[in-house]
């Protein structure tokens, strides 16, 4: 066996076991009717699963399917439509459990392999590079959700909710979009945003978090405005646009600003920023540290609570 195929086999036999099919059913004239399908991974000995709120949202009924094809009843414990997130619980038995990845600490070119039911072919396995990371996605709700993944790795109806993998077999991001109509573009929630998202949902089946309204990227920041601000970090925050009526069209950040620190923390990745708006930041006056045109600028923001 080549030394690609032995790296992707090995991986995918270190996650098989904690990778689910999720059907959901509805009742249809008094009785449960199949209702669509999807992915999911199992995160905890106790039978905790990562899914996409998508899939499961709305659903009367939940059932996942293991690897030896052994079937078993789960139950929602809550769901965030504004990561596309949800923690499903299920009292299966002979399931392994995924190991959590770190996504702050990949790099572009990296080798990702995903893992789901795309179209009910049971735990399909893809493989794909790291196209770009800390992009922000507009969801199915209509809403934006930073630290999202970019790759290759083929995805299709089904496979929302199952895992994005690394070489080591270590999750590191929920799978949850493809762009209808493009090639080679999928994506996945970083798995460390799915964590804090856990747990949220595991405590009160709900997340409030505070919001800012902005498309972001991560990029390098040039190594002269670095040196000669001395700043602790070598990455920023890249608006590329802002959503109208949001905390950030009412304050005085512009498309093309790279934002550098939350307050007094300096911001490396998307997720940096994601963890700083947290409940008690709603309505509060926080202040951006950004850069425009070279120029280290500071600006106030009040973050807001994400409407219903």
């Amino acid at each position: 066996m080549d030394a690609y195929s032995k790296i992707v086999t090995e991986a995918v036999g270190l996650i098989k076991n904690a990778v689910v099919k999720i059907d959901i059913f509805n009742s249809q004239r008094g009785k449960p009717a199949p209702a669509g399908s999807g992915s999911g991974f199992i995160f905890s000995s106790d039978g905790l699963i990562f899914t996409n709120s998508h899939v499961v949202k709305g659903a009367e009924k939940i059932r996942v399917t293991l690897l030896d094809g052994s079937e078993e009843d789960a139950f929602l414990v809550g769901d965030d439509p504004d990561t596309d997130l949800a923690v499903i619980k299920t009292y299966a038995s002979g399931f392994s459990v995924a190991r959590m990845g770190d996504s702050d600490g990949l790099n572009i070119g990296q080798l990702v392999i995903a893992i789901g039911n795309p179209y009910g072919y049971q735990h399909t396995v893809t493989t794909g590079v790291v196209s770009a990371l800390g992009r922000t996605l507009r969801t199915t709700s209509g809403r934006l959700v930073d630290n999202v993944i970019q790759s290759d790795a083929p995805l299709n109806p089904g496979n929302s909710g199952g895992p994005m993998v690394n070489a080591e077999g270590e999750v590191i991001g929920v799978n949850t979009a493809v762009i209808r109509g493009a090639q080679g573009l999928s994506f996945a929630v970083g798995i460390n945003t799915a964590k804090d998202i856990a747990g949220y949902l595991i405590k009160d089946g709900k997340v409030v978090k505070a919001y800012l309204g902005l498309v972001l990227q991560e990029i390098n920041l040039n190594p002269r405005i670095v040196n000669y601000y001395g700043l602790k970090n070598k990455k920023g925050l890249f608006v590329v646009s802002i959503e109208k009526d949001s905390p950030a069209s009412r304050s005085t950040l512009r498309e093309g600003d790279i934002i550098i620190q939350f307050e007094e923390t300096p911001l490396h990745t998307t997720h940096d920023l994601f963890k700083q708006l947290s409940r008690d930041r709603i309505d509060r006056l926080s202040h951006l540290t950004i850069i425009r045109n070279a120029q280290k600028l500071t600006t106030d923001i009040y973050p807001a609570a994400q409407a219903a």
